[in-house]
């Protein structure tokens, strides 16, 4: 196409613009119609992290396990066999024990984040292994019923804290 031939054709693309920004300005959309969807707020990260179910306590413990027996099996497969595994377990209420626990440690973290108080527990570094062991349930009702483990939380019930004194050398302040 020559340059002439191009002209032409950008400016009736400048006269088309001119027009519908003139109409667009005058526009006021009918009632009743709907609007678009309302993009969904961003998460707090000092939000304490939700309670796991008893499903989720179960499938940490046995994950490795399935792997370790089909490696050739992709996340879905793995999925599936815990599925059904969890389908034919027998010892389903040691990890409802643990789900109810989280979930208490769960509404306890919300109580402090709603007051105001709550100091999120930090991430780890990448590489470390985040496989929490799971106590034994009849030992944890024995030792102490207020106890909480799981993630978020350390043995009873609270945050994790880091010792600031150690980072100190002989008293002195950086």
């Amino acid at each position: 196409m020559t340059p002439k031939e191009k002209k032409r054709f950008e400016d009736l693309a400048a006269v088309d613009k001119e027009r519908f920004n003139r109409e667009m300005s005058e526009y006021v959309p009918p009632e009743g119609m709907k609007k678009g969807k309302k993009r969904k707020a961003p998460r707090d990260p000092t939000l304490p992290r939700r309670a796991w179910s008893a499903f989720f306590f179960f499938c940490d413990e046995h994950r490795a396990h399935v792997k370790e027996l089909n490696p050739e099996y992709k996340v879905a497969d793995v999925a599936k066999e815990l599925g059904r595994q969890w389908e034919t377990c027998q010892d389903k209420a040691k990890y409802e024990l643990l789900a109810q626990q989280d979930k208490q440690r769960y509404e306890e973290d919300m109580a402090k984040y709603r007051a105001g108080v709550y100091v999120p527990v930090q991430k780890k570094p990448a590489g470390s292994v985040s496989n929490p062991t799971i106590p034994d349930p009849v030992e944890t009702l024995a030792s102490d019923t207020n106890a909480v483990s799981g993630p978020g939380g350390d043995e009873n019930g609270g945050e994790i804290e880091e010792d600031d004194d150690a980072e100190q050398d002989d008293g002195e302040e950086e």
